[in-house]
C-alpha cells in the first residue's frame, strides 16, 4: 500500500488534527494521538511525532503539509547518504539546480524551475541577496526574480490546475508529475549551455531510484546528478530556481484572484476551505477544476461551508 511519512512537531500535529476534524475515527491504534479517514487515505499521528499517510492518495495528501515546519520529512524512504548525495565542495561548482513550488497549495499551479549558476557568477548571485525562498517575503521574491531572469540561464514550467487534475484523474501521482517537470526543465537548461555543468542538483522530493523510475521512457541525465533535501542551502542555483518558481507561482495566483474576483489564499488550511466555498458560491462548483487541485481534502471540506 502506498504511504508517506512526516516527522512533525507536537504543535503541527495539533494543526493537522484540526484539518481532519470532520474525519476523525472513534478508536485509535496503540500510541496514536489521532486517526482520520478520507477517501483514498488514512492518516495516523503517533506520540513519537510520526504522521503516517496510507492509501492511494497518501503522497498527495501528505504534500498538503509541505508548508508546515516539520522536524524531518520522509517521502518514499529518502536515504541519508547514497551515490546521489552532493559531493563535498559542490557549493563552489558550476551547477544546474532545480526546485518546485505549489505542490502543497490547494489553489494554484505547480511551478518548476531549473537554473544554472556558473562558478564565476556565485559572488554576483550572493550580492543579489539570493537565499532560500522560504525565508523571503513576496516583494523580495519578485525583485530578485526579475534580476535573476536577466542574469542566468533558466527554464520554467507551469502545470496549471486543469491539466494537473486531468493527469491526477488518469492515475498519475504528484511525485511522477514533479519528476517529469524537473527532468524537462533540466534538459532545457542543458540545451542552452555550451558545455556540461559540473553537477546537477535536485531539491529532493523522492528517493533517486523512484525519481528515475518515474522517468522511464524519457531522456534522462544521470551523470553528475545529485539529490538533497533543503538543497537551497547547498548551492545558490537551487535557491535561484526556487525564487524564479515562486515568482511564477505568485503571478499565477494573482491571475486567479482577478478571475475569481477576490484574493485567492495560499496553503491548504481552513482559510482555504472558506475561500473555496466562496468560489463555488460565486462561480459554481465547476470552477474548482480551474482554480484548485481537486483531489485535496479541501474540496470536500469546502462543500461543508455551503
Amino acid at each position: 500500500m502506498p504511504q508517506s511519512v512526516l516527522k512533525a512537531t507536537s504543535e503541527n500535529i495539533k494543526k493537522m488534527k484540526s484539518v481532519y476534524a470532520h474525519h476523525l475515527t472513534d478508536t485509535l491504534p496503540p500510541g496514536a494521538l489521532f486517526q482520520a479517514k478520507i477517501p483514498g487515505c488514512t492518516i495516523t499521528a503517533y506520540q513519537s511525532g510520526k504522521v503516517l499517510f496510507q492509501g492511494q492518495k497518501a503522497e498527495a495528501e501528505a504534500s498538503q503539509f509541505s508548508h508546515l515546519k516539520v522536524a524531518e520529512t520522509k517521502s518514499e524512504k529518502i536515504p541519508t547518504a547514497t551515490k546521489y548525495s552532493p559531493p563535498s565542495g559542490i557549493a563552489s561548482m558550476s551547477v544546474i539546480g532545480s526546485d518546485e513550488v505549489g505542490t502543497g497549495d490547494y489553489f494554484g499551479p505547480i511551478t518548476v524551475c531549473a537554473a544554472y549558476v556558473d562558478s564565476s557568477q556565485l559572488a554576483l548571485i550572493k550580492e543579489l541577496g539570493v537565499k532560500d525562498s522560504k525565508g523571503l517575503k513576496d516583494p523580495q521574491i519578485i525583485n530578485m526574480a526579475k534580476d535573476l531572469i536577466k542574469t542566468i540561464p533558466f527554464s520554467l514550467l507551469v502545470l496549471r490546475n486543469e491539466k494537473y487534475n486531468t493527469m491526477q484523474e488518469k492515475g498519475m501521482s504528484q511525485g511522477k508529475m514533479k519528476a517529469l517537470l524537473h527532468n524537462q526543465v533540466i534538459t532545457s537548461v542543458l540545451e542552452k549551455l555550451d558545455g556540461k555543468p559540473e553537477a546537477i542538483l535536485i531539491d529532493q522530493f523522492a528517493e533517486p531510484g523512484i525519481y528515475f523510475k518515474h522517468l522511464a521512457g524519457k531522456k534522462i541525465i544521470r551523470e553528475r546528478t545529485y539529490f538533497s533535501t533543503k538543497a537551497e542551502g547547498i548551492h545558490l542555483s537551487v535557491a535561484a530556481a526556487s525564487i524564479i518558481a515562486r515568482y511564477a507561482f505568485l503571478i499565477e495566483m494573482d491571475k486567479l484572484s482577478k478571475e475569481a474576483g477576490f484574493d485567492i489564499p495560499k496553503g491548504a488550511g481552513s482559510h482555504v476551505d472558506k475561500a473555496a466555498a466562496k468560489l463555488i458560491k460565486l462561480h459554481g462548483e465547476d470552477a474548482l477544476r480551474q482554480f484548485t487541485k481537486l483531489h485535496f481534502a479541501n474540496t470536500q471540506k469546502a462543500k461543508k461551508w455551503l
